[in-house]
């Protein structure tokens, strides 16, 4: 790995994107070592949660690699740049595995979108979000457009993405971009913090809450509902649910199988 560090603390997996002489900007080398990490920490039973953040104190990634948007020639070429951006943040959502996102710094355009493709985003004081991408004649491309949408509403995510304003942590915090705002120095103590909790928890009950979160998302209450009654009834079927069910009545530590 050239562009980001990759390393396991226990049960949690840790990526680390380090240009930091760029600001991390996100290069389709860097994104093509995070699907190589992400992917890995998912077929490791071991891992039962990942922690992505950016080298240093000053950015997450600051966007996506100028010089090479700058180098794209053609539509096509753009959309099939956008395309393996998204391709990274959807394999994040569909992960069994959930991610953190330890946001310190600049969280701007390719950042931003990573950072809402994680399962929980905490940010330290210092962070920015924005997606600026109109400042150069664009648009959000790695999904930024869409999931500004749904995790701050429509009005919000018009204002993010038509101004290219940035906002604050604790602006963040107030419309729901972020779960929590921490200084800098507790960021990483708090996301293996967070990581560790659910470390501990069911694995499968754990992918199935992310399959029915995000999959309930964009359906009907009444389809969201009907996915929900089946992911519940699936865990029943599974050891996990035994154990955990008989470890409460015994008053013990359940164990519980690999993910």
């Amino acid at each position: 790995m050239q562009h980001i560090t990759v390393e396991r603390d226990g049960a949690i997996g840790i990526i680390t994107l380090n240009r930091p002489n760029v600001l991390n900007a996100l290069n389709s080398a860097l994104l093509a070592e995070v699907s190589c990490a992400l992917g890995g920490f998912e077929r490791d039973a071991e891992v039962r949660a990942v922690i992505v953040t950016g080298a240093g104190e000053k950015a997450f990634a600051a966007g996506a690699d100028i010089g090479e948007l700058n180098a794209l020639e053609n539509a096509v070429a753009g959309a099939d740049q956008a395309r393996r951006g998204q391709a990274i943040t959807r394999q994040i959502e569909r992960m069994r595995t959930p991610v953190i996102m330890a946001v310190n710094g600049f969280a701007l355009g390719g950042g931003c979108e990573l950072a809402m493709a994680g399962d929980i985003r905490i940010a330290s004081e210092n962070a920015k979000f924005g997606q600026p991408e109109v400042n150069l004649g664009l648009i959000p491309g790695y999904g930024g457009s869409q999931r500004t949408t749904r995790l701050v509403g429509k009005g919000m995510a018009m204002y993010l993405c038509l101004t290219g304003e940035m906002i604050g942590a604790n602006e963040a915090l107030r419309i729901g971009l972020v779960e929590k705002v921490v200084p800098l120095p507790e960021l990483m103590t708090e996301a293996k913090r967070v990581a560790t909790l659910i470390a501990q928890k069911a694995p499968l009950a754990i992918a199935a809450c992310k399959r029915a979160v995000n999959g309930g998302a964009h359906l009907s209450i009444d389809d969201a509902l009907e996915l929900e009654a089946l992911e519940f009834g699936t865990l029943v079927d599974t050891e996990d649910f035994r154990e955990g069910t008989g470890a409460f009545l015994e008053k013990r530590k359940p164990a519980w199988k690999a993910k």
